[in-house]
């Protein structure tokens, strides 16, 4: 049974909001590819769209855009999602996931593309609590 942490932004704010999601909810992140659109139903975004934007396993190895399936794989990387040169020119070989969801991924990475009003309201977690 798949579990994750689904992590989601608010692009308008800048903030993120992180919710735990199992059984049936997490079905519906399952075999979808980074770029795909969720409803948001799945995290307590009722009437939202979810774009998923990126995501790791449980070791921490991201998930890569042009990497096909779920799999992990070594690439040689310039820059990018999981390697960041310090120096011109700079290679390094590293181990990714590939772009599909699947049991393996531990989080996930969203952002909102379709909202009326603020995440933060929804979820429960606005600054008038305090």
């Amino acid at each position: 049974m798949a579990d994750f942490t689904v992590v989601v932004a608010d692009p308008e704010d800048g903030s993120t909001y992180q919710q735990d999601v199992d059984g049936q909810d997490a079905n519906r992140f399952v075999g979808r590819d980074i770029g795909e659109e969720v409803d948001g139903g799945a995290v307590g975004l009722d009437g939202y769209t979810l774009e998923i934007t990126g995501g790791s396993d449980e070791t921490g190895r991201p998930m890569r855009e042009n990497v096909p399936g779920s799999n992990i794989k070594e690439m040689l990387l310039d820059g990018g999602v999981g390697f960041e040169p310090s120096r011109d020119g700079e290679r390094k070989r590293i181990t990714v996931r590939g772009r599909k969801v699947s049991d393996e991924t531990a989080q996930i990475n969203a952002k909102v593309t379709d909202s009326d009003e603020g995440v933060a309201e929804i979820l429960g977690e606005s600054d008038d609590d305090e």
